[in-house]
């Protein structure tokens, strides 16, 4: 094969190779007590084996590879399941945002409700809240513009209306809210008008709807 070249040396690298290719020892051992081979019959269709051993002889590379194999899809499935352990947890902490969300608007709105009040407040109605020195809140029908020109002597805290859910609504997002509801209703107006299982997103009604606008 190797011209000029001692034919012990030859055997050598032969030999080296051999050894870096096949499985060692251990490696075969490790990858023997991972892997779970299929359960022998000694007598298939009736018929006795002759030598168990014989017929059971297999390739050490063989094992290593299929122990290989078992790690590799150990390692995916596991892979996969943190993916979406990691997305659980995500979606827990936006929930538990939403819970704390609600719990202080909530406590808000009993804050509000519980303001003192001399009339009947009634939904859709925008009402002032203000302060006195002795730390009493209260609500009047009076904005800071409309108590003359010296205004009111108590501190002014913000204008809220009151929604006919009972919640309140700062008068600087009542615009943001109205916007909210509009859009709501344009997306199921759009999706009873069409059939359509899945909703639209906001970008694909505002589209839809300058469409509309320009024809």
């Amino acid at each position: 094969l190797f011209y000029g070249v001692p034919h012990v040396f030859v055997s050598s690298i032969s030999q080296q190779l051999k050894m870096a290719i096949e499985p060692t020892t251990k490696e075969y051992q490790d990858a023997l007590s991972k892997v779970k081979l299929v359960e022998r019959n000694p007598a298939p269709n009736g018929t006795a084996i002759v030598s168990m051993y014989r017929t059971g002889v297999r390739e050490a590379e063989d094992i290593v590879t299929l122990a290989k194999e078992i790690q590799s899809a150990d390692v995916a499935v596991t892979n996969n399941a943190c993916a979406k352990l990691v997305m659980i947890a995500e979606q827990v902490r936006f929930l538990q945002q939403q819970a704390k969300k609600i719990l202080e608007e909530t406590q808000a709105a009993q804050e509000l409700h519980h303001a003192a009040c001399n009339f009947r407040k009634l939904p859709g109605h925008i009402y002032h809240l203000y302060k006195r020195d002795s730390g009493q809140t209260y609500f009047s029908m009076l904005s800071p513009d409309e108590w003359g020109p010296k205004g009111c002597e108590h501190a002014y805290l913000g204008s809220y209306k009151l929604e006919y859910d009972q919640t309140w609504t700062p008068v600087e997002k009542i615009e943001q809210v109205q916007e909210n509801i509009r859009w709501a209703h344009r997306v199921l107006d759009a999706g009873l008008s069409s059939n359509r299982n899945d909703f639209l997103s906001i970008d694909e009604i505002a589209a839809n709807e300058e469409k509309c606008v320009e024809s």
